[in-house]
């Protein structure tokens, strides 16, 4: 095993940028720092790189902490190509865009207190319940809008409801048309709001219907990256989507808080994933392991700095 390059000590200037404090963490090289600063690497090579499909996983509450609008910035840029994700996150882009907006709080607080206030807690992030009032009388005229009888698919509803948006993450989706998956769409309030809306119209969401286009995606893919924000629903849809072709995928980073041992997915290792073909026994990986809100926006910030 080869031991012959040194950790070279951080020296913090007050004029250093973000790109020089990477890498100057790259040359230490060491623990979670080290994989924040691969992951930068694969992540500049993954956008760069002409020919490879890039699918973005977003999981965990990302919108509610401010989150929403790299992911919007990075689809603006062209640096996504799939976005799959979790409803609750469609569900809170949507509220933002609406002119609502999440609120910074503490999670030394009283949630009896917040229940009877009508305030929502996502750890220090507080929502008003009347955010959720806006919310229902949009997705109701935005419903309104499909035509009584119609079959469609998850990315085609998304799809429309971003078209009635003027900002995030569905609106540029929509604008920039880039399919955006969601397959438990039913756990979230969009999924709620559909379903009071079908009592009384003939709208069908078919729970199938983006498998072949997620499928054709992948089959005509020359190389396939994956950045993976958290785990859950959306990182597991990711990787399997390629089981069915020849091939799995070159580059994968992810960000995880969660424990690999405990056998969940969201703690499982890109390594783990070699296993089952998903990822490619060459590929370029990288986990880094911490808090999303703050590994995010430096990989992001550096590889846009590079």
């Amino acid at each position: 095993m080869e031991c012959d390059v040194p950790v070279q000590q951080i020296h913090i200037k007050p004029e250093m940028t973000i790109s020089g404090l990477i890498s100057a963490m790259e040359r230490a090289g060491a623990y979670n720092g080290g994989a924040l600063t691969r992951a930068v690497q694969i992540a500049g090579t993954m956008f760069r790189e002409e020919g490879v499909t890039r699918f973005f996983g977003l999981a965990g509450a990302m919108v509610p902490a401010g989150m929403g609008g790299i992911v919007s910035d990075l689809m603006e840029a062209g640096y996504i190509d799939v976005l799959v994700s979790t409803g609750a996150n469609l569900t809170h882009d949507v509220i933002e865009a609406i002119g609502c907006h999440h609120f910074r709080g503490t999670d030394k607080c009283n949630d009896i207190e917040l229940r009877h206030d009508e305030i929502n807690r996502i750890y220090d992030v507080y929502l008003p319940n009347e955010s959720f009032v806006e919310f229902e009388g949009f997705m109701q005229e935005v419903l309104s809008k499909i035509p009584d009888k119609s079959v469609i698919s998850i990315s085609d509803l998304l799809a429309h409801i971003g078209s009635n948006l003027k900002s995030g993450i569905l609106a540029t989706a929509a604008r920039k048309k880039i399919p955006i998956f969601c397959p438990a769409i039913q756990d979230s309030m969009i999924g709620l709001q559909f379903w009071l809306y079908r009592q009384t119209h003939g709208i069908v969401v078919d729970a199938f219907g983006d498998m072949d286009r997620l499928m054709d995606i992948c089959f005509s893919a020359e190389k396939a990256g994956a950045f993976l924000v958290g785990g859950g629903v959306p990182k597991n849809y990711i990787l399997q989507s390629m089981l069915m072709t020849s091939m799995g995928f070159s580059y994968a980073v992810q960000l995880t808080g969660d424990r690999p041992d405990l056998g969940g997915l969201s703690g499982a290792t890109l390594d783990e994933a070699r296993s089952w073909g998903k990822v490619d026994e060459d590929a370029q990986t990288a986990t880094v392991y911490g808090d999303a809100t703050i590994t995010f926006p430096l990989i992001m910030a550096a590889v846009m700095g590079r």
